[in-house]
């Protein structure tokens, strides 16, 4: 065994990469706070190819040092959008046809292993604010919130990372991977 050579990881050029086909899925981010917490997410859209993300309220936006260190190059490469308000990005994106997905713990929410995306179906993934989550407003406007089931005594995970458990699990129903690794 042996680390792959940056020439092996065949990476695309961010014009090429721009101009792929996109998974069918764009994340909202709910007024986060940590400018690394989004170049964090930056990072996960463009490794699972997503369509956009909306960068909503207080979130930070590039071009931004702190978001820049964790992002790597990702705000080149994927696409995104800032609204005023978390609750116009939903509405469009409801008007859109997408499927709004909380990933916030609800009363009625269902754990990740269970949660069936609408096949044919866009999705819009809502996560929230480091402290407060996704806001009660946007909670009322989601078709569904899914939460990962954890173990500790935490219950938490940091919304850069629960965007990347959820994404893999999404994805993977989804089948976007096809053959991935495979000759």
């Amino acid at each position: 065994m042996r680390k792959l050579t940056m020439q092996e990881l065949n990476r695309l050029p961010v014009a090429d990469f721009k101009a792929t086909p996109k998974s069918p899925v764009v994340l909202v981010l709910d007024n986060v706070r940590s400018l690394h917490n989004v170049g964090a997410v930056f990072r996960t859209a463009d490794a699972f190819a997503l369509e956009k993300i909306y960068l909503c309220g207080v979130t930070g936006q590039p071009p931004h040092r702190e978001i820049t260190k964790t992002a790597l190059g990702s705000t080149e490469s994927v696409a995104w959008e800032h609204t005023a308000t978390t609750l116009q990005a939903v509405q469009e994106l409801k008007a859109a046809g997408y499927q709004l997905v909380a990933v916030e713990q609800t009363t009625g929410s269902v754990v990740l292993p269970q949660f069936r995306p609408r096949p044919g179906q866009p999705l819009a993934l809502v996560l929230g604010n480091e402290v407060f989550g996704v806001a009660d407003e946007i909670l009322a406007l989601c078709d569904i919130s899914v939460e990962v089931p954890q173990l500790g005594t935490k219950h938490s995970l940091n919304v850069s990372v629960a965007a990347g458990v959820v994404l893999w699990d999404i994805l993977t129903k989804l089948d976007v991977f096809g053959p991935y690794g495979q000759e």
